[in-house]
């Protein structure tokens, strides 16, 4: 799982590896639902590593790429690939629902 910040995200996320689609968890420290569904995206990340790349970025640290996307809840994951948002989903669902979007992608 890689750590996203403002510096980065450009570089990992939209010019990274174009070849696979790329799930970005937005989240913070503090949301209790983001700790609900952390253990999901670390699943993904060790279930999917050939497949998709998983990050994370922290909306409290990364103010910038937060309202880039217009992050208005949390946690809230978007599946980028190449470059271009192509799935969204805000806050907790079953982790089935996760591997359906990401599927749907890969």
């Amino acid at each position: 799982m890689i750590d996203l910040n403002d510096q980065n995200f450009q570089g990992e996320v939209l010019n990274g590896d174009n070849d696979k689609p790329f799930l970005v968890d937005f989240w913070t420290n503090w949301c209790v639902p983001c700790k609900v569904i952390a253990p999901f995206i670390e699943k993904i990340a060790e279930d999917y590593r050939d497949k998709i790349k998983v990050g994370r970025l922290n909306v409290d640290e990364s103010k910038q790429t937060a309202i880039t996307y217009g992050i208005e809840a949390i946690p809230t994951l978007i599946i980028f690939k190449q470059g271009q948002i192509v799935d969204k989903v805000i806050g907790v669902v079953p982790y089935q629902v996760l591997i359906q979007k990401i599927e749907q992608h890969i």
